[in-house]
Order: structure tokens, then sequence, then C-alpha cells
């Protein structure tokens, strides 16, 4: 029996596939569970057309992805915080302060898209990943100097 995944099935398929299953499976689990539609020509046609629909919105969300990345690009997030003679911070440079240096540029970004594995510690320059929307990541660049 053929059906349609309406939802991410484990060792199955992902959301849009069409797969072929023993009639029993898809009958007492996958469509009264809402996991898979059966796969009828009318049924076919309209995920056709919302993978269409789909395919234009994430072009959409890809060119606006790309326009906030060049503006975060432009912006260098530069720190200066007291540091000891070894070069390391007293305190930390964390993402809630690099998203409020973006937030003075006038870019919006949430915090939780700043990929910082963890606070910055030390003196340098860090490049620091920022993920998008439609998998387009950005790069900041992150400079922390000494204060005097």
């Amino acid at each position: 029996m053929n059906i349609i995944l309406t939802e991410n099935v484990d060792y199955l398929g992902n959301i849009g596939d069409v797969v072929k299953v023993k009639p029993g499976y898809a009958r007492n689990y996958l469509i009264p569970r809402g996991f898979a539609v059966e796969a009828n020509p009318r049924n076919v046609k309209e995920l056709e057309h919302q993978k269409r629909q789909l395919e234009r919105k994430l072009q959409k969300v890809t060119q606006a992805s790309e326009l906030v990345k060049g503006q975060i690009e432009a912006v260098a997030c530069d720190f200066t915080l007291r540091a000891s003679e070894e070069g390391k911070l007293f305190g930390s440079v964390t993402s809630m302060e690099i998203e409020a240096k973006l937030a003075e540029a006038g870019v919006e970004v949430d915090r939780k898209k700043i990929q910082l594995a963890e606070s910055i510690k030390t003196l340098g320059e860090f490049e620091v990943p920022v993920k998008l929307q439609a998998g387009v990541t950005a790069n900041i660049k992150v400079t922390v100097a000494a204060a005097e």
C-alpha cells in the first residue's frame, strides 16, 4: 500500500515522502495516528501543490536570510574589558553581549541563534557563527581588547 507521510517516521521516511508499506501497518498505525495519508491521486496532487508552495516560501526566506547575513557580517563587535597580564578577562563575553552590540548597530538577532559554544574569556579576535533561517550561516567578527 502506498502512503504519503505527514510526519517524520523513524526508519521509514520524512514528511512528504511517498512510501510503500504493508496495508495493516498503514491502516492500524500510521493513518489513525496522523503520521500518513493514503496516496490516492487527489492526495498526491495536493502534496505536489504544497511542495511548490513550500519551495517558493523557502526561496523568499533564503533571500531574506542572505540580506540579514550581509548586515551581520558588516558589523564588527569590539569589546574593551579589563584583563589580566596573561590575557585572561575578568568576566567574559557572552552571546547576550554580542546580541546587544548587534542591536546597537540596528541588526536584530535572537541570542539563541548565536552559536557560541562557551563564553569568550581571553583577549583576541574570534569568528562567531550565527545560524539564520534556511540553513544560512553568518559569521560575526568579535574583537576583545584590554582596557587601560
